[in-house]
């Protein structure tokens, strides 16, 4: 009797487990929300860009920060030539009051950075990098298509080369100190999942979901068929089981994602050049920039006219 109870019980377990991918809602975050909840982080750019991040006084008194009932916009300078001697072009990072684990965050932008030298993110990090691990969800430069969801951890985390996601890894190894911290990343196949098509097609739905188990990045278009009604319509709960193969499929085979990952925040910002944006490999050749990036942000302010975020909201879900 006790055998079969146990056996009942693990069986139950085993089948709850596999089921219970239904989230409820935590936070909401939509037009005047954001200023709440979230920080602006005026700080020197980890990423070494060309960029002076400013706090949440100075981006609203330069429209550089805009909310209204629907919409949060976060822009950079698209009118100012930027002195040498400064720190760049004025821009905004910021990071959610909140940190969180096992979650579900939802994404919905209409909009996204674009033009040359611009280095967008939004992304997910622990306070004690990279012992606590990052999550880039949506990232990129330049206008290079697609977009790329990457892993960042301290040593011993890696992918396997084979997982059931649709698209493209093209790096196993997660360690920040290996292979010039390019991480374990994963190439969408959608064009549109980035810059100029993204923004083409009125934008899109991003969703993260994290486990102590596995980590899931989704993409879908704004007009895509087979956007989730959960995810389309932001409600009070999220079921994942429903939502099928995911773009990027993060696991624990080879990593210890309980132990790699910490609690997370969620971080949304725009730099220019830099570590990435500003080689010459991804500035010229991928790119098609012309010149010196450094160069270009500080003379061009017009070419910054669409170097902006328009979020529709971010849901989080626990």
């Amino acid at each position: 009797m006790m055998r079969s109870t146990a056996a009942l019980f693990a069986v139950s377990a085993l089948v709850s487990s596999a089921l219970g991918a239904t989230y409820n809602l935590k936070d909401a975050f939509v037009g005047e929300s954001f200023l709440s909840g979230f920080a602006h982080i005026a700080q020197p750019d980890p990423t070494h860009g060309r960029v002076n991040y400013v706090d949440q006084q100075t981006a609203l008194a330069q429209n550089l920060t805009f909310a209204s009932d629907t919409s949060f916009i976060m822009r950079a300078d698209s009118f100012n030539v930027v002195s040498p001697a400064a720190a760049g072009r004025n821009s905004v990072r910021i990071q959610s009051n909140n940190a969180y684990t096992t979650h579900v965050s939802v994404y919905d932008i209409r909009h996204m950075p674009q033009g040359c030298g611009t280095w967008p993110a939004a992304w997910e990090l622990g306070q004690n990098w990279p012992a606590q691990g990052e999550v880039d969800i949506l990232e990129g430069t330049n206008d290079i298509e697609p977009n790329q969801s990457t892993l960042h951890t301290s040593a011993n985390c890696a992918q396997p080369a084979n997982r059931l996601q649709n698209g493209n890894s093209i790096s196993d190894n997660c360690d920040v100190a290996a292979n010039g911290n390019t991480g374990c990343a994963v190439q969408s196949r959608a064009a549109n999942s980035y810059g100029k098509s993204f923004n083409a097609v009125g934008g899109g739905f991003y969703a993260m979901e994290r486990t102590s188990t596995f980590i899931k990045v989704w993409f879908w278009s704004r007009n895509d068929p087979a956007v989730p009604a959960d995810v389309k319509t932001a409600g009070g709960a999220v079921n994942t089981d429903t939502w099928g193969t995911p773009t990027a499929l993060f696991v624990n085979d080879q990593c210890d994602i309980n132990a790699h990952f910490g609690p997370h925040n969620i971080i949304i910002n725009l730099t220019f050049c830099g570590d990435w944006a500003g080689l010459p490999q991804f500035f010229n050749t991928q790119g098609g920039c012309p010149g010196n990036c450094v160069d270009f942000v500080n003379n061009n302010p017009g070419a910054f006219t669409d170097a902006f975020w328009d979020f529709a909201g971010i849901h989080v879900y626990v």
